[in-house]
């Protein structure tokens, strides 16, 4: 074996580790396109949801075939055709999704059926159930458009769904739906992974699709991918584009995720098939691969409690370790909990600081100021320097002061001004470590 394979597995693996507790029960609703399928993608994206139902993820599957029925009707030398970004679902183009969907159903069944040795699938055990979950209405005529055998989402049956995950099963989804007297609609995979989430209050609804995510610039086809934005920010992007939209189009999926997030789904995503493991790495890597819509921000500010004690010992040894911070103990820590302001993601710890108050002096010291390497850069510091002036506000101080011996520009940038150590207050003067040098830095707070 590689001597330096433990030195990368190791460390990484336990990075992920928080993901697969904080996920065990959750929930996810996943849609898949056709074009996933008829990629090839099939046999390892099961792979990857594989991994995720033996970590104890609750899961809806939810696929499409929009590839698949244009296919059957190009067979049958039947035009597809699309209005107001859905298809007009004639009785031709109902029997080509029935036909579709059931082989679909039938590949997606034999993939989980796998058990390959030396793969994700060996030793796994998924039941895989569909059913009539769900119940639909006709889309009608729209501006003249009769769309006939197409329709939306009426009702979920939640409990039925929620009944079958219990078990250990893997729900999976056809878009198709019923009315009361019988009748079979067409509907999209997007309207029913959307509707499936909303109906469950999924953990998180994710769609693996034709386009890498959003782009921060959308006039720039090399932009980057945004990894997160807020519930505001995507209604806004929504709005100003164009309508109706296709499936290559930056909003299509866009839409459903506001949806998903303006009904209580904590957070969607859309996510590139192309990129194998596209999956994984969203779900247990800190930025993710593709787009996450979320209704606010996903750091938590808040004050610490002593189940952070742990979190925020793990967060600053390497900084004491290299001399950027002074040794502090879990005794000192626990202690002074209360002290602490933490920012967290998905319930790991990834920024922190304690205020020391000394009233007689009107001033407070703040100690501690952590942001882990993998977020810095993205304003957690800021925040948190924040959250502690309004903490030492209103303790009625009048300023805030800091020590340090490497970050000493970081805080000029904020306000921060350097004094003599004379200044500091006669109780923590006491305590100064001459040896150490530290630098002492004031701000005033307005």
């Amino acid at each position: 074996m590689d001597l330096v394979f433990p030195y990368t597995f190791v460390p990484w693996f336990r990075s992920v580790a928080p993901h697969i507790h904080a996920y065990r029960g959750k929930t996810f609703v996943i849609g898949i396109t056709g074009e996933l399928i008829a990629a090839g993608r099939l046999n390892a994206f099961v792979q990857d949801i594989s991994i995720l139902h033996a970590m104890g993820v609750h899961l809806v599957l939810v696929h499409g075939f929009r590839p698949q029925v244009n296919e059957q009707l190009h067979a049958k030398g039947h035009e597809s055709v699309f209005s107001h970004g859905m298809r007009v679902t004639d009785p031709v183009a109902l029997d080509c999704a029935q036909e579709a969907a059931g082989q679909l159903r039938f590949e997606i069944e034999a993939a989980f059926s796998q058990g390959l040795p030396n793969t994700p699938m060996a030793n796994s055990t998924i039941r895989v159930i569909s059913g009539n979950f769900l119940t639909a209405r006709p889309v009608g005529i729209v501006d003249g458009v009769d769309f006939m055998h197409s329709g939306v989402v009426r009702k979920v049956d939640a409990a039925a769904i929620r009944r079958c995950m219990d078990i250990g099963a893997l729900v999976m989804l056809s878009p198709f739906g019923f009315s009361p007297t019988g009748e079979a609609f067409n509907l999209s995979m997007e309207d029913v992974a959307t509707q499936v989430a909303i109906a469950l209050q999924a953990d998180k609804l994710l769609f693996m699709t034709e386009i890498p995510g959003i782009r921060e610039n959308q006039a720039d086809p090399d932009s980057p991918v945004d990894t997160e934005i807020a519930l505001q920010d995507a209604e806004r992007l929504l709005a100003s584009l164009p309508r109706p939209m296709h499936p290559t189009d930056p909003g299509f999926y866009l839409q459903y995720c506001v949806r998903a997030c303006r009904a209580g789904v904590e957070r969607s995503h859309i996510l590139p098939f192309a990129m194998d493991g596209a999956l994984l790495m969203e779900v247990f890597t800190h930025d993710g691969i593709g787009t996450m819509v979320v209704d606010e921000k996903l750091e938590s500010l808040r004050e610490a409690t002593s189940d952070d004690v742990g979190g925020i010992l793990k967060l600053i040894e390497p900084y004491e370790m290299d001399g950027t911070l002074v040794k502090r103990s879990r005794t000192e820590i626990e202690r002074d909990i209360a002290n602490y302001t933490v920012i967290e993601h998905d319930g790991v710890i990834f920024g922190c600081a304690a205020l020391y108050p000394y009233p007689e002096a009107k001033t407070g010291e703040m100690a501690a100021v952590t942001v882990s390497p993998q977020v810095q850069g993205q304003g957690d510091g800021d925040k948190i320097v924040k959250r502690i002036e309004q903490r030492a506000r209103a303790m009625g101080l009048d300023s805030l002061f800091v020590l340090t011996t490497r970050t000493m520009h970081w805080f000029i940038k904020r306000g921060f001004v350097q004094v003599n150590p004379d200044w500091l207050p006669e109780a923590r003067k006491r305590k100064y470590n001459w040896d150490r040098r530290s630098q002492v830095l004031v701000k005033k707070l307005g």
